[in-house]
């Protein structure tokens, strides 16, 4: 989602939910998040999986670096130990491996995910080995571009919902899904707006 769509799917939530409207007032509206769709973004998900930012950035350098061709093709070319002496663990390299031969042998397809409604694409990445439904809810909203997508096992969303409500106790996914419902179809904005209020609201 760009700025505008942003803007003009924030305006839709804040009319609909005096909460939002209100934290809107303070914390002003999120930023975009873009992501190029493809091979490319999958395998930095599976690079940046359980480590720090600045540790993923670090390691996706060094295998740019070995990979400057970036398609499936060449990483499956790509001895197992360069990608180990890149930084990344044997199971990350399996997912890496695992990923580019569903490409090449076409029981992956990536560029179809675009044709596909939601659950179904959610249902197609989660089927790769070393993809949950976290991972490819993100994909869809900062690579596809879906615009209602609300991925409630995120911590910090569960977080923010939970204080942007008054709840007593952080929300469970499925509460946290349901406090979030009447937000439908703009969710993937909501989603951003709650990262930012995470990161910005008063506690």
């Amino acid at each position: 989602m760009n700025r505008a769509a942003i803007k003009r799917a924030m305006k839709k939530l804040a009319g609909a939910d005096k909460d939002v409207a209100k934290a809107l007032e303070i914390v002003g509206l999120p930023e975009p998040r873009i992501r190029p769709a493809g091979f490319k973004t999958l395998l930095s998900t599976i690079v940046g999986q359980q480590i720090s930012t600045e540790a993923a950035r670090t390691i996706q350098g060094r295998i740019d670096a070995i990979l400057p061709d970036p398609s499936p093709a060449a990483l499956l070319r790509l001895p197992d130990l360069d990608l180990r002496g890149a930084g990344m663990s044997g199971r990350k390299v399996e997912y890496a491996k695992g990923l580019a031969g569903a490409i090449v042998d076409g029981t992956f397809d990536v560029e179809g995910l675009a044709d596909l409604p939601d659950e179904e694409a959610i249902d197609a990445i989660t089927e790769l080995r070393g993809f949950g439904r976290w991972s490819a809810e993100i994909y869809l909203m900062f690579s596809l571009g879906r615009p209602d997508i609300f991925p409630s096992g995120d911590l910090a969303l569960r977080v923010a919902v939970g204080r942007l409500k008054g709840c007593e106790e952080r929300p469970t996914p499925g509460q946290a899904s349901d406090l979030v419902a009447h937000w439908s179809p703009f969710r993937t904005a909501g989603s951003l707006f709650l990262w930012r209020y995470y990161r910005g609201a008063p506690t």
